[in-house]
């Protein structure tokens, strides 16, 4: 799985047009995390296919993005996301993206998108879901 992101102008109807071109390629958008800040949107699609989403996007005139995402299963509890993310920042290791895809009350399965990828994995080894090029 991988991360796509998109910054375009904020204008009413972005997110319906973005999801209409993915929609008609029949490509699925797997997790979605969206902001708005000084006039731009940022939007991150976690999509299976996103050499495919990318390429379709960018025919259709938006500027994209792509970043690889490490799953993790963590814990369902307080503290677990502060272990993670304190590990990775005293390797030196920037964050530079975290999607919720699951949670069943007994675990949480988070995608994330680090600076240093293959040297997050190792540390992290004893959470990952599964490695994703």
């Amino acid at each position: 799985m991988k991360t796509i992101t998109v910054v375009a102008d904020d204008r009413v109807g972005l997110l319906a047009d973005i999801s209409y071109i993915l929609g008609k390629t029949k490509i699925n958008i797997d997790s979605i995390g969206v902001d708005v800040a000084a006039g731009k949107a940022v939007i991150s699609l976690t999509i299976k296919n996103a050499e495919r989403a990318k390429a379709v996007l960018e025919q259709n005139g938006y500027r994209v993005a792509e970043a690889n995402v490490l799953v993790l299963k963590l814990t369902d509890q307080p503290g677990e996301l502060s272990k993670i993310t304190a590990t990775l920042a005293r390797e030196g290791i920037n964050i530079e993206n975290v999607h919720m895809l699951s949670r069943d009350g007994k675990n949480t399965v988070i995608g994330v998108v680090v600076s240093k990828p293959r040297k997050a994995e190792k540390i992290l080894k004893q959470y990952m879901v599964s490695r994703q090029d």
